[in-house]
């Protein structure tokens, strides 16, 4: 037979329950040198292969020691992905680490998502890093500031010119933070810094030309066959994984760059290097054209890009960023930096010497800007102007002529044929 409780026993169990001491560490609380939940930024993860649980978990290109999950400053409420078992499986390994640090085994912080719409839709999240497929990058990052998130985005941040304006404007419309995923201006030592900052202040006399290891490239829209495909896994929504980009069936392929081609990955890094050192991150070039088979771009103030290296330089992963003038040239990778002659960079920078944007972590710049709400180093605008090139250079690549670019119109100069490759029809329902 069971007894019903009575009121007065309710009660006086839950006040026993209320009373209980609850064990859960100082430093969780903000003690200990612990930060205190209401100065944490809470993350959402939109992507988490590769790329993305690199950045999540650590990486090469993180820095700090257990990448995102292990800052104290960050808590991570979300990540997000097509197939499950990444997405289950982040979720599992965010939840464990923060259960250790709790020292609850039932301790849950972070939900799983397969639709990014679900993810960004929550209040409590501030920020997203997007490391999802290069086709999905420009709309995942308008859609998720236009929720009110300020966004991280890998590169390239966008593979039309048109949807990277957008996504710039929606930066502005909204007043979010975005951070292009081009950590090359951030890290690595200050290398590349150094190098944009002696070109800058005519360390190589005047410069004859900023030269891009890789050429152009940009969205592919036809990158699979047209027959039935192969029956899609139970694990993957392939439906949400082809999103706006052109139907295209199942064969085995989810890469990242599916829908991409040409330099459309390492190409942005090396180019938004290049326009750095050009005095070019609002602005573009205005001439596109081909010399000896290169690509080579010309603006307005007298700066020339050049795509596919320098002659006598050797590339290696990816490749360097050569500034060559009439008094030498300068040579930067992830790795080095060297001048010929040498004494080019053994004379050191004065107090009058022209500076750029300084910082020396590309996490941490956003992470301090999401705070502050002061402008990143590589903002919506320099990151469109990156990839513009690129994208530009791809343009002339398929089209096989020179052609010319209003850069503040963002339009071709008499030329409709160009100018239709500046954007693309999103499959329905997306759009932006």
């Amino acid at each position: 037979m069971t007894h019903k409780p009575t009121r007065r026993a309710f009660l006086k169990a839950a006040a026993a329950a209320v009373a209980a001491p609850m064990v859960i560490p100082a430093r969780v609380l903000g003690a200990d040198g612990g930060v205190p939940p209401s100065e944490r930024i809470n993350m959402g993860f939109i992507g988490v292969g590769g790329q993305g649980s690199g950045h999540l978990f650590g990486g090469a290109w993180t820095y700090v020691t257990g990448g995102y999950l292990g800052r104290d400053e960050i808590q991570v409420l979300g990540v997000c992905d097509v197939w499950k078992q990444k997405r289950e499986g982040a979720k599992a390994r965010v939840n464990q680490h923060y259960a250790g640090k709790t020292a609850k085994d039932s301790y849950k912080s972070c939900e799983a998502y397969a639709d990014f719409r679900e993810l960004i839709a929550r209040p409590d999240v501030d920020a997203v890093l997007i490391a999802s497929p290069a086709h999905w990058h420009a709309l995942h990052s308008m859609m998720a500031m236009k929720a009110g998130k300020d966004v991280y985005c890998e590169k390239p941040v966008a593979l039309n010119i048109a949807d990277g304006r957008a996504m710039v404007n929606a930066s502005t419309r909204y007043a979010r933070i975005f951070q292009a995923g081009t950590q090359q201006r951030s890290c690595y030592g200050g290398k590349f810094r150094r190098a944009v900052e002696y070109v800058r202040n005519g360390r190589v006399g005047q410069l004859k030309g900023a030269y891009a290891a890789l050429g152009g490239g940009g969205f592919n829209p036809g990158p699979g066959p047209t027959g039935p495909g192969r029956p899609v896994p139970k694990e993957l929504d392939y439906e949400l994984f082809i999103g706006p980009a052109p139907w295209t069936p199942f064969t085995g392929n989810t890469g990242a760059h599916m829908f991409g081609w040409g330099s459309d990955n390492w190409g942005q890094h090396h180019y938004d290097i290049c326009q750095w050192g050009v005095d070019g991150d609002d602005t573009g070039p205005t001439d596109i054209g081909f010399e000896d088979g290169k690509l080579i771009y010309k603006y307005a103030n007298g700066g020339v890009i050049y795509g596919c290296g320098c002659p006598g330089v050797k590339t290696g992963e990816g490749g360097p960023v050569t500034f060559l003038g009439t008094e030498g040239k300068i040579v930067v990778d992830r790795d080095q930096i060297y001048s010929d002659p040498k004494k080019i960079l053994e004379q050191p920078l004065t107090a009058s010497d022209v500076r750029v944007y300084k910082s020396d972590s590309h996490a941490d710049n956003f992470l301090d800007c999401v705070r502050t709400r002061k402008r990143p180093i590589c903002a919506a605008e320099v990151g469109h102007r990156a990839i513009s090139i690129l994208l530009l250079g791809g343009i002339a690549t398929k089209l096989q002529r020179a052609l010319k670019w209003d850069p503040q119109k963002e339009k071709f100069i008499a030329d409709a044929e160009a100018d239709k490759m500046t954007s693309y029809a999103m499959r329905e329902p997306w759009h932006i």
